[in-house]
């Protein structure tokens, strides 16, 4: 790659998943170019390395212990306290995070990612393929923050809200809803500990994705992701004048000016539609009636007919996302649900 820039110099690599954050890393880091340390972006992909970092710059962190999968799950189970959550190391999109509230539980979700690790499409290696994480289950609310780091400095893009619960056993997110319907001073408390954790985890340029729950105790960064949103949420998003989270990420990488960092005015939304069982696709349909449901703007379906579907904890897709955009956050949230409420999926 350094061979090939001398030739056709770059000004800008940004890594657009979580597979590739890291390798952009360490190119931009070779070429000189802007991003966090390649350190950093890796400890933020590894669950375990990520709790390591908070807890070592005294941030609230669930307990927490890596068990390799070679362990006896009963015997692990022994040290955990209950309800806990159990998850693989790397993955994303809430894929292989399971629940337990026993010991049976426990057992049963320790041999499930076991066998969802040793599948041939699940691409990870080393400890991420050896091992999984325990950790306490952490009640509260949960929400989503969208932001970019310039120079350590945490620019809040957006903050999610998830209305729908995200209890358990697996935790497959539905609804995003901004602006934030939650108290100024709690919304302030959540970037303050997502800047916190992007600091422990030594980042300092880039979008940042951070999954956090908030309850009585205050905000706790459950997950931070050196990426952007993933799949199509980000149409959610326009600043200024129209811009893009995508136009806004590489004017950033490329250090050209942003005017604002201010989201449009509008409150906006996305439903991620969840697989309701497994099974092959046949049809969709109520797309049109979805689609003319007030304040929604797209309709959009990933799912083709035929595609076999899996649902979490083993699968990671969606059918597709709904996206509304309203003048209050409540209009959106009822906007999603009916237009949900219109589609019907064949599945043989």
């Amino acid at each position: 790659m350094a061979e090939w820039s001398r030739r056709r110099p770059l000004d800008a690599v940004v890594g657009v998943d979580d597979q590739t954050a890291t390798a952009a890393a360490a190119i931009a880091e070779r070429l000189g170019l802007r991003t966090s340390p390649v350190a950093a972006v890796a400890a933020a992909r590894n669950k375990y390395e990520m709790r390591q970092c908070l807890a070592a710059a005294g941030l609230p962190v669930p307990r927490y212990r890596r068990i390799a999968l070679k362990d006896d799950p009963f015997l692990a189970a022994r040290g955990v306290g209950f309800p806990c959550v159990l998850k693989p190391l790397a993955l994303s999109a809430s894929r292989g995070v399971i629940r337990a509230n026993n010991v049976d539980q426990f057992i049963a979700a320790f041999r499930r990612i076991g066998a969802l690790l040793g599948r041939d499409d699940v691409s990870v290696t080393g400890e991420a393929a050896d091992s999984l994480l325990a950790e306490e289950y952490i009640p509260g609310v949960e929400v989503a923050l969208e932001g970019m780091l310039s120079s350590g400095r945490l620019h809040t893009l957006a903050l999610f809200d998830k209305p729908d619960p995200l209890e358990g056993p697996f935790f497959e997110e539905t609804i995003y809803v901004t602006p934030s319907r939650l108290p100024a001073s709690i919304q302030n408390a959540i970037a303050e500990a997502t800047a916190s954790a992007a600091a422990a985890l030594g980042l300092e340029e880039g979008p940042v994705h951070a999954e956090v729950r908030v309850n009585e105790h205050g905000p706790w960064v459950i997950e931070l992701a050196a990426r952007s949103i993933g799949g199509l949420c980000s149409r959610t998003l326009r600043f200024g004048t129209g811009m893009t989270l995508e136009e806004l990420i590489l004017r950033h990488a490329l250090g050209w000016d942003i005017a604002s960092y201010d989201r449009e005015a509008r409150a906006a939304g996305v439903m991620m539609i969840p697989i309701p069982r497994a099974g092959r696709l046949q049809a969709v349909h109520g797309i049109a009636e979805a689609t003319a449901v007030p304040s929604v703007e797209e309709v959009a379906i990933t799912a083709y007919e035929g595609q076999e579907l899996v649902p979490l904890p083993e699968g990671w897709q969606y059918l597709g996302f709904i996206f509304a955009r309203a003048d209050t956050p409540d209009q959106v949230e009822k906007a999603l649900r009916a237009s949900h409420a219109q589609l019907r999926f064949d599945i043989a």
